[in-house]
């Protein structure tokens, strides 16, 4: 029997966050979607103000469920003086705007002279089955595959973008709570889920963290806790007042991060990011961090919540990023969906 024709074993690699973007992929929220009841009508500012920014140094290709719902888009984001001439949209329709857990996942490798791209599609399931159906959400990687002409690799597992931070040299993060988590591949134990990432994501080596924030409907995911940086730096999110139920386990994440060491062997540099406190709506705790931030061509766009640690926050993303730009975007209204700016975008590299 012949070996299975992985994207590794063809030389493809996620990259960095950080390593040049051809564009960035969001995907719209519907008015009539469930991400947010009762508060849908801040949310196309956030989106509108996140897009300014990124037009600046990149192509914006946003997924809208019709032709009707691409005007509409289009009329806000010309009246929110978004420039419209690196925005594309396709009819590609999803219920939800969480690009990065359904979205296609881009990888890159350098085959015979030539830059070649090609894209994972993992399965998707929207969290462990919470919030059916998922069906056109689960279909954006082929369809952005086919748009490219790129080859599609199709793993056959759960997975979500949102779950994963990679350095681009081998080494990825991720979480216990989510990846181990029944709801998502009851049939896999730690190895072969492992193996899985190898296999389709080109890495080498596999950090393990703990649990998530509380809040957060993701069972975990790692970009509300910790982010690579550098190749050899993360940020991680830590909650100083004991009282607090998030304390415990960060403090334990952070932990595990000090024993921890990169694809050759060498420990992590760790830099901690305050969180914004106990954020609430309607009694409501929501999974509100620093840590969901976008990494874009030349600049770094942060949520902020109007909260005493915003300027802290930035200023300590600045110092881990002083070839970009870091720049606060209110997430107020976006939080709401218990999500922020990482969770609504995907990277596609140059």
């Amino acid at each position: 029997m012949s070996e299975i024709v992985t994207p590794a074993r063809l030389g493809f690699r996620m990259p960095a966050e950080w390593e040049p973007h051809a564009a960035t992929w969001l995907t719209w929220p519907r008015p009539e979607g469930i991400s947010f009841p009762g508060r849908y009508d801040g949310v196309p500012d956030a989106y509108a103000a996140f897009i300014r920014h990124l037009v600046t140094g990149e192509d914006v290709h946003i997924n809208v469920w019709n032709a009707d719902r691409e005007q509409w888009v289009r009329g806000l984001l010309t009246e929110r003086d978004v420039p419209l001439d690196r925005v594309h949209f396709h009819h590609f329709p999803a219920y939800e705007p969480w690009c990065r857990d359904h979205g296609p996942i881009f990888l890159t490798r350098l085959h015979e002279g030539r830059h070649e791209r090609a894209i994972v599609d993992w399965g998707y399931n929207a969290w462990g089955n919470k919030y059916p159906p998922f069906d056109l959400d689960d279909a954006i990687p082929t369809h952005v595959a086919a748009l490219r002409s790129l080859p599609l690799f199709q793993p056959g597992i759960v997975m979500e973008g949102g779950a994963l931070d990679v350095n681009g040299r081998g080494t990825l993060l991720t979480t216990e709570s989510c990846l181990l988590n029944p709801n998502r591949n009851p049939h896999l134990d730690r190895d072969a889920i492992e193996q899985h990432l190898r296999d389709f994501l080109g890495v080498t080596h596999i950090l393990w963290l703990g649990d998530g924030i509380e809040g957060d409907d993701t069972d975990g995911h790692v970009d509300d806790l910790t982010r690579f940086v550098s190749p050899d730096t993360v940020v991680t999110v830590v909650e100083d007042d004991p009282a607090d139920p998030n304390h415990g386990p960060l403090r334990e994440n952070l932990d595990r991060l000090k024993s921890m060491t990169d694809q050759d062997g060498n420990p992590l540099r760790i830099v901690e990011l305050p969180t914004p406190g106990r954020i609430e709506c309607d009694g409501q705790r929501l999974p509100a961090s620093y840590a969901n931030f976008y990494i874009a061509n030349g600049q770094v766009l942060v949520p902020t919540f109007h909260h005493d640690n915003d300027p802290r926050a930035l200023e300590i993303l600045q110092d881990a990023f002083p070839d970009r730009k870091v720049i606060g975007v209110d997430s107020s209204e976006l939080i709401w969906g218990l999500g922020s700016f990482h969770c609504i975008s995907q990277q596609e590299p140059a």
